[in-house]
């Protein structure tokens, strides 16, 4: 072991800073017999040169050895960490260290560190703090108290996912800044606790967008709590918030509550001629998940609406969304819907885009009825929509599918686009 520790401090001498990471690595790996004290400690004081001298790539690989060097590395790593004319790296990886070491002293260290640093130091130091879990909770609420470290003890805090952090969080959801109240709702969010609900209710009104949104997302969670609190008339004004975000997120939201009253809400926001097309293509998705028969109505209605101003962003993410209908009670009137839309003659139909999706989503929802109108596609003049028309037969019934066809291409009066679509189709089935 000594030789190893020779060479570790002749690669020291040199600042062979790989070198002797690879030293120590030996020494802390050296079988399963314990290392006398004093080689630990001469291993500590030479991890320190390079975490003191090496570059970013050397300090990221003394750090893994560290921990391996036991107690003895903290007194050390707490002298790099308390030393304010180092440079900030250093320091950084120190407090990163130390986080393997959960001792009262470690915490009192990154506590100070916290208090008196700059942002970049009291982030990495409330972070290792955060990491420690129960045993840091007590400190990181009392840095709750000084307004330069609340905003790194919350998200610290809000690492935490114990119910011990409630009623420390609890006292910064009205802080005076933005960061901090997020950072609280965001963590409260995640627990079921009778004194959370009242504070969602209460963010929905917050002047911050950031905060509305968080509090929209936690109730939109929280289904369980409809009943009681009426959510969609909670939710449903934030669909006409003054910011894009927070009405997104609403609608996300009120998708979730999969009720009739949620989807009627969402309904009234798509037809809306002031609801912009993000809005209305986020609020498709959120009454496709839904997952009811009336949701899907009013998709289909919607169409039907749009037959004369019909946007086909919005319609192309109707046709997908119906078609990715995966609840087997619903599944048959999704492909109701994109059949009666194939055979109609709404505008946008003739997109390639939609097209496209009517055929890959009639597919996927294994409709027989939809044979004859996919076969009809066949003869589109583009190539690709009669690409995924094969490929939505294929998804239907290979066999059936193909037996049609080889019967319909030997009709001599079929239209010759048609025709030549099928045995293309044919053809590529063969050679597949």
């Amino acid at each position: 072991m000594s030789n190893i520790l020779e060479q570790a401090q002749v690669a020291a001498d040199r600042q062979n800073w790989p070198e002797l990471v690879e030293c120590l690595q030996q020494v802390t790996t050296n079988g399963s017999q314990p290392q006398e004290q004093h080689i630990l400690e001469q291993a500590v004081n030479l991890a320190i040169q390079a975490l003191e001298w090496g570059d970013f790539q050397d300090r990221w690989e003394i750090a893994k050895v560290f921990p391996n060097l036991g107690n003895c590395a903290i007194a050390p790593l707490i002298a790099v960490l308390e030393d304010e004319d180092a440079d900030t790296e250093p320091r950084w990886f120190a407090a990163r260290i130390l986080g393997k070491f959960d001792r009262p002293e470690v915490i009192q260290a990154l506590v100070t560190l916290v208090k008196n640093s700059d942002e970049e130091l009291s982030q990495i130091a409330a972070e290792t703090l955060g990491n420690f879990g129960t045993t840091a909770i007590e400190s990181l609420a009392n840095l709750l108290l000084q307004e330069e470290s609340r905003q790194f003890a919350t998200a610290a805090l809000a690492q935490i996912r114990r119910t011990e952090t409630i009623p420390p969080l609890l006292t910064v959801v009205g802080d005076s800044k933005v960061g901090v109240r997020v950072a609280a709702i965001e963590a409260l969010s995640s627990f079921h606790d009778s004194r959370i609900p009242p504070v969602l209710v209460s963010a929905l009104k917050d002047p911050a967008t950031a905060v509305r949104k968080e509090a929209v997302r936690a109730l939109g969670v929280r289904a369980y709590l409809d009943a009681e609190l009426d959510l969609v008339n909670l939710l449903k004004p934030l669909l006409w918030d003054i910011r894009l975000e927070v009405c997104q997120s609403a609608a996300i939201a009120l998708g979730r509550l999969k009720t009739d009253a949620a989807a009627a809400a969402l309904f009234e926001l798509l037809l809306h001629p002031a609801t912009p097309v993000e809005l209305q293509i986020e609020t498709v998705r959120a009454l496709s998940w839904s997952e009811t028969a009336t949701a899907l109505e009013y998709l289909q209605q919607t169409l039907i609406a749009e037959i004369h101003n019909t946007n086909s962003l919005v319609c192309q993410e109707i046709v997908t969304v119906l078609g990715r209908v995966e609840k087997p009670e619903l599944k048959d009137l999704a492909a109701e819907i994109l059949s009666d839309l194939l055979a109609s003659n709404h505008p946008a139909v003739e997109f390639t885009g939609i097209k496209q999706s009517l055929a890959l989503g009639l597919g996927k929802l294994g409709d027989m009825r939809a044979l004859d109108a996919l076969i009809s596609m066949l003869g589109d003049a583009d190539n690709s929509v009669r690409l995924h028309c094969t490929a939505a037969l294929k998804q239907l019934s290979a066999i059936e599918a193909r037996q049609q066809l080889e019967s319909l291409v030997k009709q001599e009066s079929l239209e010759p686009r048609l025709k030549e679509g099928i045995a293309i189709a044919l053809q590529e089935w063969q050679e597949n």
